[in-house]
């Protein structure tokens, strides 16, 4: 893990974890030893990040530089807590555990009397177990394609069980109800297709850039949606 990383994963963990949080729970959850751990706690301080506590006493971080003093109303915080939470229901677990972080990082910002506000929220996300179905390929490479805006050879088997393989370019992420899909403009086609992400057999990244088309491909894909939809309009 490279060292910026490691240390953003740390200062995420002393935000959400309570305090004092010991060495030995902060090497399990930043999954480094504790050597290790003692020497990027130093670093942090060094760059000015003020951490309390010692080995043997648990760690406690009394203030983040990196973060400006927040306020938000009672009701924000409970908008805030409600879609978090709301996370934990879309299957993706990566998604939820970043909800939690930034949510925590939040909190480490606000006042004493709406930090506690934060965590004594009364409105709650829930919804009826679907059927979603499990998704076995990474997330974490999907979004990264999708953000860095890099083609996708995907391995795809379709309703009917049959299996392609296919180069895409992929353009955004949908979470409904019961099903993942990945909206994106097919090379084999030459067309958008929505694909279920559970039926995905593999994936990597191809390495094709389409940084100056996606803008314009997403803008096709709203325009195409819309004419469709005035297409039935007219026939009803």
């Amino acid at each position: 893990m490279a060292r910026q990383d490691r240390l953003m994963r740390l200062m995420e963990v002393l935000r959400r974890l309570p305090a004092p949080v010991t060495a030995e729970r902060l090497a399990a959850e930043t999954e480094i030893s504790r050597r290790q751990l003692y020497r990027d706690i130093a670093t942090l301080r060094a760059g000015g990040v003020l951490i309390d506590g010692a080995a043997g006493y648990g760690y406690t971080l009394t203030e983040d530089p990196a973060l400006p003093p927040q306020s938000f109303s009672r009701i924000e915080i409970e908008a805030l807590a409600l879609g978090i939470g709301s996370l934990d229901a879309l299957g993706d677990a990566d998604l939820a555990r970043a909800g939690r972080d930034a949510m925590a990082r939040i909190i480490a910002t606000l006042p004493d009397g709406q930090a506690r506000q934060a965590m004594h929220t009364i409105l709650r996300s829930w919804r009826p177990p679907d059927t979603r179905p499990i998704v076995e390929v990474d997330m974490d490479l999907i979004r990264r394609a999708c953000w860095e805006e890099t083609s996708l050879w995907i391995s795809y088997r379709d309703l009917s069980e049959r299996r392609t393989d296919r180069e895409i370019w992929p353009l955004g992420l949908s979470y409904g109800p019961t099903a993942l899909t990945l909206l994106g403009f097919c090379q084999l086609r030459q067309d958008y297709r929505l694909f279920h992400v559970a039926r995905i057999v593999e994936m990597r990244l191809s390495g094709t850039s389409f940084r100056p088309r996606r803008v314009e491909l997403l803008r096709g894909y709203i325009a195409s949606r819309f004419t469709e939809r005035e297409k039935v309009s007219g026939r009803s």
